[in-house]
C-alpha cells in the first residue's frame, strides 16, 4: 500500500504503515480475509466457466457434473462469506480519512454479502431438488417461484453500489491506486442473483477482487508486529476447536 507524502520537491510514493490497526476483526482475520476471499470467488466463478449462465443449464450441469458443481458453488459461498472481515478492516482503514465513504462503502457492501449469502442457500435447495427428482423436475420447480419476492431483494442495490463506493473510499484515502481501485468497482458488475453461472462480467468482477484486495490482505499481514508463541498457540487452539465443532454440527444439521 503506498501513500503520498508532501514535500518542497513535489509528491513522492512511500509505504504505508498500518500503525494501529482495527482492533476488530484486527489486520490477521481481515487480511487473511482480503486474500481467501477474493481467490475463492475466482475458483469457483472458473469452475463453472463452460456451462451456460441460466438456471435451467446450472441445474443440468449439476445432474450430470454434481461434484464440479458443488465445488463450484461452495467456492463462491465461501468467499463471499469470508469476505465480511476483509471489507470490515477495509472500511476501518478508510475510515480514518473519509468516514462517510467507509460507512456507506463499507455497510453496504456488507449488506450485499448478507444478501449473496441467502442466494447461495437457495441454490443449495435447488441442488438438492436435482438429487431427489431430477434436473427437469426441478428447473420446473425454480421456474414457479423464480424472481418471487424475498427480503433480501431489497438488498440488489447494496450489493451493486457498495463496492463501488468503497473503491471510491480507498482510492481517496490512498490506499489503493487508481487501476486497483477500478478493478474493485468492477465486483459490482458480478451477476445476482440464485443459480448463476458465469460470465465475462462474472470473470472481470472476480479477477478485480484479486487485483485490489489480495496485495492489500498480503501487506496488512506483514506489516506490524509478529505475534507472541503463546498467541499464535491459543488461535490455533481456538481455529481447531472451533472448525471441529463446526463439521461435527455440520453433519448433525
Amino acid at each position: 500500500m503506498l501513500r503520498r507524502r508532501g514535500t518542497c520537491g513535489g509528491a513522492i510514493v512511500v509505504p504505508m504503515t498500518l500503525t494501529s490497526p482495527p482492533v476488530f476483526p484486527g489486520r490477521w482475520v481481515g487480511g487473511a480475509s482480503l486474500i481467501a476471499g477474493p481467490l475463492l470467488v475466482l475458483t469457483g466463478v472458473l469452475l463453472r466457466l463452460r456451462f451456460d449462465f441460466f438456471f435451467p443449464a446450472q441445474l443440468s450441469a449439476y445432474e450430470h457434473h454434481p461434484d464440479l458443481m458443488t465445488a463450484s458453488y461452495a467456492s463462491v459461498a465461501a468467499g463471499w462469506t469470508l469476505l465480511w472481515s476483509g471489507v470490515a478492516f477495509l472500511a476501518a482503514r478508510i475510515g480514518e480519512r473519509h468516514r462517510e465513504l467507509a460507512v456507506w462503502g463499507g455497510t453496504l457492501t456488507l449488506l450485499g454479502l448478507f444478501a449473496r449469502t441467502f442466494h447461495a442457500g437457495v441454490d443449495h435447495l435447488s441442488f438438492r431438488l436435482v438429487t431427489g427428482s431430477g434436473a427437469a423436475s426441478a428447473t420446473r420447480t425454480v421456474a414457479e417461484s423464480y424472481g418471487a419476492f424475498h427480503i433480501f431483494s431489497t438488498l440488489n442495490a447494496a450489493i451493486l453500489v457498495g463496492w463501488i463506493l468503497l473503491a471510491v473510499g480507498a482510492y481517496r484515502s490512498r490506499l489503493l491506486g487508481a487501476v486497483p481501485a477500478a478493478a474493485l468497482g468492477l465486483a459490482s458488475a458480478m451477476p445476482l442473483g440464485v443459480l448463476k453461472g458465469t460470465t465475462a462480467w462474472s470473470v472481470a468482477a472476480a479477477v478485480g477482487l484479486c487485483v485490489a484486495l489480495v496485495p492489500l490482505g498480503v501487506a496488512a499481514l506483514r506489516t506490524g508486529p509478529a505475534p507472541r508463541a503463546v498467541t499464535v498457540a491459543g488461535r490455533l487452539l481456538l481455529v481447531g476447536v472451533v472448525g471441529a465443532a463446526m463439521f461435527l454440527l455440520g453433519q448433525v444439521g
